[in-house]
């Protein structure tokens, strides 16, 4: 048997030998559901490379995942079978079966009777209550599903629940693929990146991002702050915002990023320029305006193109770019142009091998998406949560549980 590779503290399951071994592996399939039909299967897609590789190694594959919040008991609306069924058309070939159950006989039953090179689906781990409650007697019985561990669900893994982190003690636990890349594409960007390393943090509140911005101050070089935001930060420093979405009881927040900042040696990189409009509406009357001459009665819904050169040429000096959160409300024109402008450059950058740029979070992925750059980025993570918590310095229980010896 190969040894396992160990990339930091991480265990892999690419060179361990998986033949005939009954692999468990943590999955998130967790898609938009349209009734009965699965809306968006990219979280399907991007499994699929992990389902390949372990099938073809002869691995007897067992996936657990959950869909939704069915409460700890059963739903149908809530049940992987779709998901099975998706699976079994994409694998070619490949057998995959499905469990009406994650635990009991007739799981039991159905992993024994797996042969080399196929695969099992499990029903939602969230039918039971023991999942979310990281009970160990669930757990246990998970684990008597299979010989190995594999968690390649980054994006579940803040949870400390029984199919991310009980159940890991119980097994020979390993990294997933999908999961490597996580782990090492915040490695580039947060703990050993090629310096000059910067931060794109964007996004409503301060107070959703307060965490992050405190532990980037530690560790960037350039902390290029936009969106809502960015108007708290204006407002901090007396600038006059209208009426735009900000935080009046976060100055004192933002005083100690800012004091953080300068002492780790960061430079703090506000907007000087912004498009502004009575009202957040598609095709609205926009003008643009500078920095301190916010009309009373409008907001700021983008940040201008001043601003937009500026953030441009501070990200044309840097190695590495972490992007968190969008400028402006990309999601309603033409309050998309900041974002989009600045992703081309930095995937341009990115192109000209310039640049490693690093991207992640619900919104940023749609943004990227949006400005047709999702591609050409070195790394873009569809976790959101986790992706957060990582950015915050939080330790991930779903994580933290692979790093056995």
């Amino acid at each position: 048997m190969a040894t396992a590779e160990l990339a930091g503290n991480y265990r892999s399951i690419e060179t361990v030998d998986v033949a005939n071994k009954r692999v468990i592996v943590r999955a998130d399939l967790n898609v938009p559901m349209s009734g009965a039909e699965i809306a968006d299967a990219t979280r399907i897609e991007r499994f699929l490379p992990t389902l390949t590789d372990l099938t073809g190694r002869g691995a007897r594959v067992i996936v657990l995942s959950h869909l939704g919040r069915p409460e700890g008991a059963p739903d149908t609306a809530y049940s992987l079978k779709p998901i099975a069924v998706h699976l079994r058309s994409a694998m070619k070939g490949i057998p995959v079966h499905f469990s009406e159950n994650s635990t009991g006989d007739q799981a039991k039953s159905q992993a024994a009777n797996l042969k080399p090179g196929e695969v099992l689906v499990l029903e939602n781990v969230r039918f039971h209550p023991g999942e979310e409650k990281n009970d160990a007697a669930y757990a246990a019985e998970l684990a008597t599903l299979g010989d190995l561990y594999v968690n390649d669900a980054f994006s579940v893994s803040h949870r400390a629940h029984a199919s991310t982190e009980a159940i890991a003690h119980l097994l020979p636990a390993y990294a997933g693929p999908s999961m490597m890349a996580e782990i090492d594409a915040f490695k580039v960007s947060l703990d050993r990146p090629e310096r000059p390393v910067a931060a794109v943090i964007g996004g409503s509140k301060v107070s959703t991002k307060l965490r992050v911005l405190v532990h980037l101050a530690k560790k960037m070089d350039v902390l290029i702050i936009g969106g809502g935001i960015a108007n708290t930060f204006l407002f901090a420093q007396g600038y006059r915002v209208g009426r735009s979405l900000h935080e009046p009881k976060f100055v004192d927040t933002v005083d100690a990023i800012l004091s953080q900042a300068a002492e780790s040696g960061c430079k703090v990189i506000l907007p000087s320029d912004f498009v502004v409009a009575h009202d957040l509406k598609a095709n609205a009357q926009t003008k643009i305006v500078a920095i301190g001459e916010v009309p009373q009665d409008q907001m700021i819904l983008d940040v201008g193109p001043r601003s937009v050169a500026e953030f441009t040429r501070r990200i044309e000096r840097c190695k590495t770019l972490l992007w968190n959160g969008p400028l402006g409300a990309f999601e309603t024109p033409p309050f998309e142009a900041a974002t989009f402008q600045l992703a081309r450059e930095a995937a341009r950058l990115t192109s000209e091998r310039r640049l490693v740029t690093i991207a992640g979070g619900g919104d940023t992925v749609a943004a990227l998406n949006g400005a047709g750059v999702t591609d050409r980025f070195t790394y873009v993570s569809t976790a959101g949560g986790a992706f957060l918590e990582w950015l915050e310095g939080k330790v991930l229980p779903g994580v933290a549980a692979l790093t056995r010896a």
